[in-house]
């Protein structure tokens, strides 16, 4: 391996990490919206407007060629509002709701279930061939949750915040199984465009933004205890845990693979632990650790044990996280 080919994969690992540990911040800048007066889809939809502010005004400046292309091809317009509606706005919406129930941590933990579910439908709806690795790794993913959630003490935590949470792994598990299907047929950045769009105005209704407390942006909130200009909170969900990781993310697949990236992205429910610690003071016992830990080795062992070389290899994927938490 030469020089340039080292360079370019240490450029990709780079990417991959700042990009998942950028994404994990989502739920803590969320968490302190959502106690300063923002609902959870509120939340979302202040996020997903942004990132399609500055999406729009990416390709105006690439040119938009790429967004006509795409709109030409009916099956990759007509996945890439599949991506919207699911990858996006109930994926993201859902992980919020359950972010601003239950413990940050928690939340991403239950999403991160979602490479379980992409195991499950390919054995179970596909009939695609699965090793008994993959199956290990349900187990494990499985018997890591019921630590997180403590089982035993008869499902203590929220119940919506739950649901929600598991909810969110599905849009997780939709995401590799959209973005599989839409390899080379359309530009990563126009789907990201185009499906962004759409959530913001599937959103609409639910979010109702017109009842929002936008004064609220014009305050400051609570944040490890310090008072920060909610604005700038709202402008990090938009920029640091949005658009940069999403563009970060997509420069770490083309330099490595969909696989090692997806690799790199498990950094992200870890991450979300330390910040929601530090910024938020939320703590998990040590069984719920012990739990987490499981619960990624699970996920990963299944997602690396059944994805065939097509969704492991993709080169629009980028790490997996609920496009966009």
């Amino acid at each position: 391996m030469n020089a340039a080919a080292v360079s370019r994969r240490e450029a990709g690992v780079l990417f991959g990490l700042v990009s998942s540990i950028f994404f994990s911040a989502s739920g803590t800048f969320a968490k302190a919206l959502t106690d300063a007066g923002f609902s959870a889809l509120e939340a979302v939809w202040l996020r997903i407007l942004g990132a399609c502010v500055i999406l729009i005004l990416l390709e105006l400046l690439r040119g938009p060629s790429a967004v006509f292309a795409l709109a030409r091809n009916r099956s990759a317009l007509g996945g890439s509002v599949l991506f919207g509606l699911i990858a996006v706005a109930a994926c993201q919406a859902m992980y919020f709701v359950a972010a601003s129930r239950l413990p940050v941590g928690i939340a991403i933990l239950l999403e991160f279930t979602g490479p379980v579910l992409v195991v499950l439908y390919q054995r179970l709806i596909l009939r695609k061939h699965v090793r008994p690795t993959a199956f290990l790794g349900i187990v494990m993913a499985l018997v890591g949750l019921c630590c997180v959630v403590e089982i035993w003490s008869g499902l203590s935590l929220d119940a919506l915040g739950l649901a929600c949470g598991l909810g969110a792994a599905a849009g997780n598990a939709a995401y590799f199984l959209i973005m599989d299907r839409l390899t080379g047929s359309a530009d990563p950045l126009a789907i990201t465009t185009v499906g962004m769009i759409v959530a913001c105005i599937v959103l609409v209704p639910l979010a109702t933004p017109w009842n929002a407390p936008w004064h609220v942006l014009g305050s400051s909130v609570a944040l490890a205890r310090h008072s920060i200009p909610a604005w700038f909170i709202a402008l990090a969900l938009v920029l640091i845990s949005t658009v940069i990781p999403y563009v970060l993310g997509g420069m770490a697949v083309q330099r490595l693979s969909a696989a090692v990236a997806a690799g790199l992205a498990y950094v992200e429910p870890v991450s979300a632990c330390v910040i929601a610690w530090v910024l938020l003071g939320q703590r998990l016992s040590a069984v719920q650790i012990a739990g987490g830990v499981v619960v990624l080795l699970g996920a990963y062992t299944a997602q690396r044990s059944a994805a065939p070389a097509s969704l492991s290899s993709s080169p629009s994927a980028e790490p997996v996280s609920p496009v966009g938490q």
